[in-house]
């Protein structure tokens, strides 16, 4: 996971955040309200909302709190890099990118799947206890396949 930024330099142009349910119908949410918001800024989304999908199914999966919503938020900047961010309730577990997963297994590829489509990823501690994971995609990248040199864990 690359905990360096490239964000921070670039002034956003576009910025959208929404709470959700901690549930698997907010997630799958995440996922049409990340497609049909980026095809309104006129961006691609394919790569983007599989980012999505993979952050939103680990914060309900994993950051879950009953009674408490997990946070998307998109932001697009300037030279057209997109940042995902997903802040769930439960700051004390730590997402790590697991060892090969079997073919037939049920889960433990989605953070594989980040990691495969982000050109840097990484996990930011939030307010009151909670963690924000995030992905940024490279302009060239919203749509297309994620081939970034920055990426992976630290």
């Amino acid at each position: 996971m690359s905990q360096k930024s490239l964000a921070g330099t670039n002034a956003p142009v576009r910025h959208v955040a929404l709470r959700l349910s901690a549930t698997r119908r907010g997630a799958r949410l995440a996922r049409l309200l990340t497609e049909r918001q980026l095809d309104e800024w006129g961006e691609a989304y394919d790569v983007a909302a599989q980012v999505v999908a993979e952050l939103a199914a680990n914060a309900v999966l994993h950051g879950r709190v009953q009674g408490r919503d997990f946070r998307l938020a998109l932001t697009l900047y300037a030279d057209r890099t997109l940042r995902i961010e997903v802040t769930d309730a439960r700051g004390d577990r730590v997402p790590r990118l697991p060892g090969p997963v079997a073919d037939d297994a049920e889960g433990g590829r989605g953070l594989r799947i980040v990691d495969a489509y982000a050109d840097r990823w990484g996990l930011t501690q939030a307010p009151a206890g909670a963690k924000t994971l995030w992905a940024e995609l490279d302009g060239r990248d919203v749509g297309g396949t994620g081939e970034g040199s920055d990426r992976g864990p630290s």
